[in-house]
């Protein structure tokens, strides 16, 4: 039997994410997909995103129902078993049929023939079992049981309830299994009204007057996204932008892909705003989608940037492990090793040091990840400025305020957004992604 659209581009997009260090949310929208129907594109993004979130459960069935070793399989065939395993276990209204035989189907376009017959056993196997039982409500459980039931590593669940308390780790955890929400940011009433038009249904943000939640439609489909009128941008990444504030000249260090380029050029428009990306093909890609009059965006390493400064803000967002946006990006929880963070840990404190010689006297530059972990966060700001007199750090909280006083920030309880002087978010915990954020300003 042929093996349908969706599911040939769904076991594309898992090998390529698994050979290639690929990351999903990217090759999701890339132009195969559009090729297909509205139904099928979901049906990718289901598979693709339900056989990363829950990776190692898959992993766990398999084993129980093989008779070999997970680690003597092809990839391919491991990657056609997850697809089918997730289908029968968390799936309930596709056919396990239709589970089974596309999945032997997949094996065997992948060159893999031989293997076929395995697969078909293993996968009738599984489906005897039927499908996995919900997770309860409250576990209660350890670090080590939040980890299986989740499917998480045991290390980042441990790490994360020493730091937040094992409640908010669970908490972290299911929201990371869960399919977050899509949250855009609006410079205009009028845009919603094209938007709406068009079909997408929204509701409002809950930190930001000008974010807006999706709550029906694909806005990546419409005029107004095609045309970089509209930003896909959670809503703690809008607010880490809205933290840089306004100035006249304004560098941003790590651009790409460019929402938070855009928010700058959006509450800057007559300011100079530079936007430095150190890979040609994402800066290309960062000049097609923020066209802002006011935006340069310049090739260039932010260690060694080609500039003399002299900018009254700058925004240093840098690389990070990513572990605050697993719900969207899930394949990070499987990537990463503890050992990287102190790598990255390197990396981050010369990105700060390089972006705050940026700053002219009087400046503020904010430092920001996309991470929960403390390496990254905390420690990068702590070791960068007991070296660096001639810098200080600043209370987001102050910040928050005046935000709020003037009407961007929606959110009444903004204290609960804080870590001490530290913009601190957390998944589940509160309605966005997990970030961080410091303010630093350079003594006059």
């Amino acid at each position: 039997m042929p093996v349908s659209p969706a599911r040939a581009v769904a076991f594309d997009i898992l090998l390529r994410v698994e050979l290639q260090n690929a990351y999903a949310s990217e090759l999701l929208h890339s132009r195969r997909l559009d090729q297909l129907s509205p139904a099928d594109r979901g049906l990718v993004t289901e598979l693709v995103m339900g056989v990363l979130r829950w990776r190692s459960r898959l992993d766990q069935a398999i084993a129980a129902a093989a008779s070999r070793s997970l680690d003597e399989l092809d990839v391919e065939v491991l990657v056609a078993l997850r697809m089918a395993a997730y289908q029968l276990r968390f799936l309930t209204r596709v056919p396990a049929r239709a589970a089974i035989n596309e999945s032997v189907e997949l094996v065997k376009r992948a060159r893999k023939r031989s293997a076929a017959p395995f697969a078909n056993a293993v996968l009738r196997k599984l489906a005897e079992l039927g499908p996995e039982p919900p997770a309860g409500e409250k576990s209660g459980a350890t670090a080590m049981k939040l980890a299986d039931e989740f499917a998480h590593p045991a290390w980042l669940v441990e790490r994360w309830g020493e730091q937040f308390g094992i409640g908010n780790a669970e908490v972290i955890c299911r929201r990371n299994q869960r399919v977050p929400t899509i949250s855009i940011r609006l410079d205009s009433n009028a845009i919603e009204g094209e938007l709406e038009s068009e079909g997408i249904k929204l509701a409002s943000g809950v930190l930001l007057a000008t974010a807006r939640i999706v709550t029906s439609g694909d806005v990546t489909q419409t005029q107004a996204y095609r045309e970089g009128r509209v930003f896909i941008q959670d809503e703690a990444s809008q607010l880490v932008a809205a933290l840089v504030g306004k100035g006249s000249r304004l560098l941003d260090c790590c651009a790409a892909p460019g929402s938070k380029t855009a928010a700058l050029a959006s509450r800057n428009p007559a300011a100079e705003i530079i936007a430095a990306e150190l890979h040609p093909h994402r800066a290309e890609h960062l000049r097609q989608r923020v066209r802002a009059p006011n935006v340069q965006v310049i090739t260039a390493d932010a260690l060694h940037l080609p500039l003399q400064g002299e900018f009254d803000r700058v925004l240093a967002d840098v690389p990070c492990s990513g572990t605050g946006t697993l719900a969207r990006n899930p394949e990070i929880k499987w990537r990463l090793k503890p050992e990287d963070l102190a790598e990255l840990h390197k990396k981050q404190v010369a990105l700060l040091e390089a972006a705050l010689e940026q700053l002219t006297p009087g400046g503020r530059a904010v430092y920001s990840t996309c991470s929960l972990e403390p390496e990254e966060n905390r420690a990068v700001v702590e070791e960068v400025l007991a070296s660096n007199r001639q810098y200080r750090l600043l209370d987001c909280g102050v910040e928050l305020e005046h935000l709020h006083a003037a009407g961007d920030l929606a959110l009444d309880d903004f204290a609960s957004l804080l870590s001490g002087p530290y913009l601190r978010t957390l998944p589940g915990v509160h309605p966005c992604d997990g970030f961080f954020a410091a303010m630093i300003e350079r003594k006059g």
